[in-house]
């Protein structure tokens, strides 16, 4: 796996990480670089291989180990990244932490179709996002087992496709580097409850790690109640030139997210939902074998096969997006009956088969360290969705008065081939240059089962290239920087939802599919890193990232959109980080400048923008200019962490996260004004949000742990759009004249002041 923290413990041929350390005088020598106390190594291509040590890597790389996320807090992965590293945001669009958008530096990484996916994620080298829309699942990455993980900048081809702005490598535990076991028990606010359990061991050869996970809540909002249940496995087999590890997962979890809410109802309310229900239940199976050899002191050989399924089912509630157009029809006498219905039960379900290989050959020799590798991925996704008419109830449910019909069933296919090489040069003890090469090759058939509309057979190919340069000025302090490119291919969902006189309602219709065209990202990155007096870590970071045919979904209306190439996008900025510990105090503070903005101009549809028809568009579109920005991405991070160590028993931790003003979806333009047709300012305002963590460890491994969220119970929103609201009527109920229906803003708020307590116990290995 790219840039992965390697675990101490792991055997290596006759200790060679060692021995490519020893000679670099500089970590010996203070004439030389030295150790800066945070020399984490790390493994420089997708399969194992020659290690590095990270100042030794062209890129700002931020990692994190278990104790680090255990301690962030945060339920999901999500919400943990979103505290503990710099330039992530999360959009908490489904109202639900395993159901957020996580931005990095402008890119995203969701579990919402229809959201522009920009981050690849591996879980122990094998690929997580999803073949039909590339969709990241974070309730299905087994939280407990996760040893650590590294979040990669830029388009670095070696990660395959998909990763434009970054990469999230994975690794989980095993017996022989996480030995011993731990229970714990935790509940609090909305009815959340969880536990976990984790044993890990070692005989002879043999080591073995295994962990399970549960939670159940009601939620803060409305009608919002979840499951998580996750299972995790790793068996391994180690000499002294072998490791052999057989990985097994397994998850089962039904989540209750709700989404947007107009800022009219919220404002009354703030557990209110929209429309309901909207649930997504995933099921998961894994089963990944990794293998590496080393041949000599030099030569070394990975592999890895696996299997992955998943399914997905959603029945989501909603208004009929149809209703306009009837209702005209039923008020000229064209439609019979007492009028058409306001609402619909959406359901689909997804199932997806993904299987590969990827082998890799590494060698050390004189100044080089090479690595060849090849992969294939195959992936098979089986969509179908229904529709069924009904009524919206008071408490704006829905209640089905027709039959179910089918609407779409659609097979997807795809099929990846790669070849890549990467070499690391020491041009001198304090001067690394590393060049990379990846060709992707990517088929994608779509087979239209109800018909042929939407048959479809497209190939993408690309060749991208890397270079970067890591060169050690003084003992402490590096400066580093780099070229990379990286491209994104389209898949089903989006090749099967991409014509504009057919919008689709994701998940749901979808209509024929005109091509479009592979997104190509070229990314810059420039920087400095070093310490101070003191055990003072700092870093800044200056980064851009170009996207050439962005592919964009373009709502019209509803929860009706379409998928479209968008000329050219564009996210820069700069990250500047300080870390230290004093004492008692660990700290550190970060802050992000992101500017992201449109380079291109296009119309494209937004009818709940006051400015739609300017601008020379057609009426229901707006005008995007270039320098417009995009929405949902704040400008300013900031980031704030203090760890207090009291004692040796008792730990306080306090985190603060603020972000500045952002744009809503619809409001691409950035020029929406409220005036008496269409309300919302198109524009969220910044807001801050204070954390709190502690433990306490008692005697014989028992450890008594708390959680304070938003400690101040701040109001705050995390993304919004432009839509239409019907629920006009008194007390926000059902209006039937579309004509009365409100243009506003909808907003994803933010979850209340909340606080959990729980108990963990750990032991030894047996």
């Amino acid at each position: 796996m790219p840039y992965q923290l390697c675990c101490r413990g792991t055997p290596r041929r006759t200790l060679l990480s060692l021995a490519i350390t020893s000679l670099l005088p500089g970590f010996a020598h203070a004439d030389q670089p030295l150790d800066l106390g945070r020399q984490d190594v790390v493994a420089t291509t997708p399969l194992p291989g020659i290690d590095l040590p990270k100042d030794q890597v062209p890129a700002n790389i931020r990692t994190l180990d278990d104790n680090a996320l255990r301690e962030l807090g945060g339920q999901s992965l999500a919400e943990k990244l979103q505290r503990g590293l710099p330039s992530v945001t999360v959009n908490e669009t489904q109202g639900n932490p395993y159901q957020a958008d996580l931005n990095y530096r402008g890119f995203s990484a969701s579990p919402l179709l229809g959201t522009p996916q920009g981050l690849s994620v591996f879980l122990d080298g094998v690929r997580v996002n999803e073949a039909f829309g590339d969709v990241v699942h974070w309730d299905l990455i087994p939280n407990t087992a996760i040893a650590n993980m590294a979040l990669v900048p830029g388009s670095n081809p070696l990660y395959g496709l998909n990763t434009l702005g970054g990469a999230l490598a994975l690794q989980t535990k095993r017996g022989d580097t996480h030995p011993g076991g731990s229970a714990e028990l935790y509940g609090g606010s909305f009815g959340r409850q969880g536990g976990s359990v984790e044993h890990g061991g070692r005989h002879e050869e043999f080591s073995w790690y295994l962990a399970a996970e549960g939670m159940d809540e009601d939620g803060w909002r409305d009608h919002s109640p979840s499951e998580v249940r996750q299972l995790f496995g790793k068996f391994a087999w180690t000499t002294e030139t072998t490791d052999l590890a057989l990985t097994l997962a397994h998850a089962d979890n039904d989540l209750i997210g709700n989404g947007l809410i107009p800022e009219s109802m919220h404002d009354q309310r703030r557990k209110a939902i929209f429309t309901y229900p909207d649930q997504t239940e995933n099921r998961s199976h894994l089963m990944a074998l990794s293998a590496s050899h080393w041949l000599n002191d030099s030569d070394r050989l990975s592999g890895t096969v696996y299997l992955r399924r998943t399914r997905t089912a959603t029945l989501n509630g909603d208004g009929n997006d149809e209703y306009e157009d009837e209702y005209e029809e039923w008020e000229d006498g064209g439609f019979i009956g007492a009028g058409p219905e306001s609402g619909v039960l959406n359901r689909t379900r997804t199932a997806q088969r993904a299987y590969g290989l990827a082998l890799q050959w590494s060698r050390y020799v004189g100044a080089h360290q090479f690595a060849f590798g090849l992969a294939h991925d195959n992936t098979r996704a089986s969509f179908q969705q229904s529709e069924q008419g009904g009524a919206l109830t008071d408490a704006r449910g829905i209640v089905a008065n027709e039959d179910e019909e089918q609407a779409n069933s659609l097979l997807g296919r795809t099929r990846t081939s790669s070849l890549y090489a990467t070499d690391t040069w020491s041009l001198s003890n304090t001067l690394q240059l590393t060049g990379s090469l990846r060709y992707n090759r990517t088929r994608v058939i779509n087979t239209d089962r109800m018909g042929d509309a939407l048959n479809g057979d497209f190939t993408y190919r690309k060749l991208n290239p890397a270079l970067g340069f890591a060169w050690q000025l003084r003992p402490a302090l590096t400066v580093y920087g780099g070229f990379s490119q990286g491209n994104r291919a389209p898949t089903p969902i989006e090749l099967g939802c991409a014509d504009p006189e057919n919008p689709c309602s994701l998940p749901n219709a979808m209509a024929a599919d005109p091509f479009l065209e592979q997104v190509v990202t070229r990314s810059l990155e420039f920087g400095l890193r070093g310490e101070l007096a003191g055990d003072i870590r700092w870093n800044a970071t200056a980064f851009r990232s170009m996207n050439h045919d962005d592919l964009l979904f373009v709502g019209t209306g509803g929860s009706k959109g379409y998928f479209t190439n968008f000329g050219r996008t564009r996210r820069q900025g700069i990250e500047l980080g300080l870390a230290g510990e004093q004492g008692p105090f660990d700290w550190r503070v970060d802050y992000t400048y992101l500017h992201a903005t449109f380079r291109s101009t296009a119309c494209i549809l937004a009818e709940n923008n006051s400015t739609e028809g300017e601008g020379g568009c057609p009426d229901d579109e707006i005008r995007i200019a270039r320098g417009d920005y995009l929405p949902g991405l704040p400008k300013h991070h900031l980031k704030l962490g203090l760890d207090w160590n009291l004692n040796e028993r008792l730990r306080v931790g306090t985190s603060i996260l603020a972000y500045s003003a952002q744009y809503v979806r619809g409001n691409e333009n950035n020029r929406h004004q409220p005036n008496e047709e269409f309300e919302g300012r198109g524009k969220l305002p910044g807001y801050a949000v204070v954390n709190l963590t502690a433990d306490y460890r008692l005697a014989r491994g028992w450890t008594l742990f708390g959680r304070l969220d938003n400690l101040f119970d701040k109001r705050y929103a995390t993304g919004g759009a432009l839509a239409e609201n019907p629920f006009v009527g008194v007390g926000n109920a059902f209006e039937t004249d579309p004509d009365e229906w409100r243009h506003e803003q909808f907003i994803a708020p933010g979850a209340p002041r909340a606080g959990w307590l729980g108990v963990r116990y750990r032991w030894d290995a047996l």
